[in-house]
């Protein structure tokens, strides 16, 4: 029944997911493509957090870069939105490859350290590069191009349009992170998450493979910024602070890190959390981080992971 479930689960969620535009709720449209892009962003960082075993207190300065290239390149070049994309994903790997190479010859708190002072420089550059990237205001009036692919041009001006085109990169994006953690590439991560100095002993190239996943990582961040910068019109330098790092760590913790759908749920959870509890008390960051440790300490595997232990208790006796 279980294995049944899990083989259904994914086509049951894509189903609803593909149909929240028909509900005509432009609200609801949004948030989901809110959900979606968060979800992007915590599925990769999650494969170096929770694969690997590496704490990044920066990863919101790829979420940046893939905005802020996005932006410049829509701005300066051509508004096609997937060239736009790469852009983004590219621009996010590049600084990733820099700074990775940098911060994966450090390990536990070290690492963590080096991500954080790399992203607040990331915040600092963008945030006095006013000729380039706007300071304070940001990048404003980026336009959604029309879709131009196998000679048919589709318009994302409408939310419910780019909605079905975030849906598609989402399940892209969920597809590759499956395929990584599964892959030999990923069990060699789960094994230096386990014991790096034994896998550095069996011959693995650590610091390469941490490397390659931070940039891989990098590039899911890249791509959730430019995915926010096409559903909002413009980059903001905040996307670079410590506080939006934090948001893929807190999804992953709510969610769960021993999965694929941890941060997919986490993701729902953290987003409809916030809207309520905004609704409700203007000192709502506040309530929401004491809501988000009240179910991060009571559920210590996260969400998806305390449902998983439940419903292994309940099949135990019948087995």
């Amino acid at each position: 029944m279980t294995r049944a479930l899990r083989l259904a689960a994914p086509l049951l969620v894509l189903a609803a997911l593909c149909a929240v535009p028909l509900a005509g709720e432009r609200f609801l449209t949004y948030l989901a493509i809110r959900v979606m892009i968060l979800g992007v962003f915590a599925s990769g960082y999650n494969l170096l957090l929770g694969q690997t075993g590496l704490l990044s207190f920066g990863h919101g300065a790829f979420y940046a870069a893939g905005a802020y290239g996005l932006g410049l390149f829509s701005l300066h070049v051509s508004a096609h939105p997937l060239l736009g994309l790469a852009v983004a994903v590219a621009a996010a790997a590049l600084l990733a490859l820099f700074v990775g190479f940098l911060c994966v010859r450090s390990s536990e708190v070290y690492f963590s350290m080096l991500t954080l002072a790399f992203g607040m420089l990331a915040f600092a550059v963008i945030w006095n590069a006013r000729e380039v990237t706007g300071g304070d205001d940001g990048l404003v009036g980026v336009v959604r191009g029309k879709l131009s692919l196998l000679g048919l041009a589709l318009p994302l001006g409408k939310e419910s349009q780019l909605y079905y085109f975030v849906l598609a990169l989402f399940a892209l994006a969920v597809w590759v992170a499956h395929r990584i953690r599964s892959s030999p590439f990923g069990l060699v991560l789960a094994g230096m998450r386990e014991n790096a100095v034994r896998a550095a002993f069996a011959g693995v190239p650590v610091r390469r493979y941490r490397l390659a996943v931070f940039v891989v990582s990098a590039a899911f961040a890249g791509l959730a910024g430019g995915l926010e910068v096409l559903l909002e019109g413009s980059a903001r330098p905040f996307m670079s602070h410590w506080t939006h790092s934090a948001e893929p760590i807190l999804v992953s913790l709510l969610g769960g890190l021993g999965s694929l759908a941890g941060p997919l749920a986490g993701s729902l959870l953290f987003v409809a959390l916030r809207e309520i509890v905004q609704r409700f008390t203007e000192h709502w960051m506040l309530a929401f981080g004491v809501i988000l440790l009240l179910i991060i300490g009571l559920a210590r595997e996260g969400v998806v992971g305390t449902l998983e232990q439940l419903l292994a208790r309940r099949g135990a006796p019948e087995a």
